[in-house]
């Protein structure tokens, strides 16, 4: 059954032609939003298709066929396109909403196995999505139609994002929640700031660092130069290496001798992705965040970024 479905969505590459460029050039092209619409197994794919292009910047939604010619036929407007699923193009509801979308002044695309149908005559442009049979062993229930609909409707919306230009930065603002959403959180909306970020200035004794360090329980600090510059950091490691080097006498160190010079930053637009690759391949656990005058405008920890999966 699954090698049926298979060769279904194989098959729709011979029926990629220049109806298919034509719908993208059309969507493209409008003003309008997608309307959606279908019925039945159908419908559902509809569905998910409208929410697949409006999850990758194409205006879209689902409008119900019975719903349409009941009442709700206002919800398509003069420019819109409308996106019509029938594998058949013979479904009594769709065929009967096809004149009522071109009095509304949208464009008709049909998505169907069968360009010659009703549907597809009375469509302005046809995408076709044709199998050789359905993976039901009566050949009865809508299976790899339905496969081949759902994979010619998510070819569209892709085809629709390359030509559009969408980027991840578009991707993030559309998912701002769940795990696709902190996939697209940036440093700036993680990073700790103001109070909570741990500094020194370079002369400060070292009780004073390790105070600002319990303190703020990052296991850092920065130390900033009489302009308030980032000029190094102090971990908890920096401290142990010097306790064991020096002794008690690392007590009698400054902020300025004791700091590693050249410290990891990150820019606050770089996603939270980024940082926590770089934390990884750096074995560190913080990134202090600059301004454009080299100062710590944020620190961001690895808690902070929990949750964050890699790209």
């Amino acid at each position: 059954m699954i090698e049926i479905e298979a060769a279904a969505v194989r098959s729709l590459l011979d029926d990629l032609d220049e109806g298919f460029d034509a719908a993208v050039a059309a969507i493209k092209g409008t003003l309008g939003r997608v309307v959606v619409t279908g019925i039945g197994k159908s419908g559902i794919v509809g569905q998910k298709i409208a929410a697949t292009l409006a999850s990758t910047g194409t205006a879209a939604f689902f409008l119900h066929p019975t719903e349409a010619i009941h009442g709700d036929l206002g919800m398509i407007l003069k420019g819109d396109v409308v996106l019509a699923l029938s594998y058949s193009g013979e479904t009594e509801e769709i065929v009967a909403l096809a004149p009522h979308v071109k009095r509304r002044g949208a464009t008709l695309i049909a998505l169907t196995g069968n360009p010659a149908s009703a549907l597809g005559r009375n469509a302005d442009l046809v995408v076709t999505s044709r199998i050789r049979e359905e993976a039901c062993p009566l050949n009865l229930a809508p299976t790899a139609s339905t496969t081949a609909q759902m994979a010619m409707g998510d070819a569209l919306a892709m085809a629709l994002s390359v030509e559009k230009g969408f980027q991840p930065e578009d991707f993030a603002a559309l998912h701002p929640g769940g795990k696709l959403g902190k996939r697209f959180l940036r440093v700036a909306d993680l990073m700790h700031t103001g109070d909570a970020v741990p500094t020194v200035p370079a002369t400060a004794a070292m009780k004073d660092v390790v105070y600002e360090m319990s303190k703020k329980r990052f296991g850092i600090t920065g130390v900033v130069d009489g302009s308030g510059r980032l000029a190094g950091v102090i971990s908890d490691g920096d401290l142990r290496r010097l306790l064991e080097r020096h002794g008690s006498s690392a007590m009698d160190l400054t902020a300025g001798d004791a700091m590693s010079r050249a410290p990891k930053t990150i820019a606050t637009g770089a996603f939270a992705t980024e940082a926590l690759l770089g934390m990884e391949e750096r074995k560190i656990t913080s990134f202090f965040v600059l301004d454009g005058e080299g100062r710590p405008a944020g620190i961001l920890h690895l808690h902070d970024l929990w949750g964050v999966e890699s790209i």
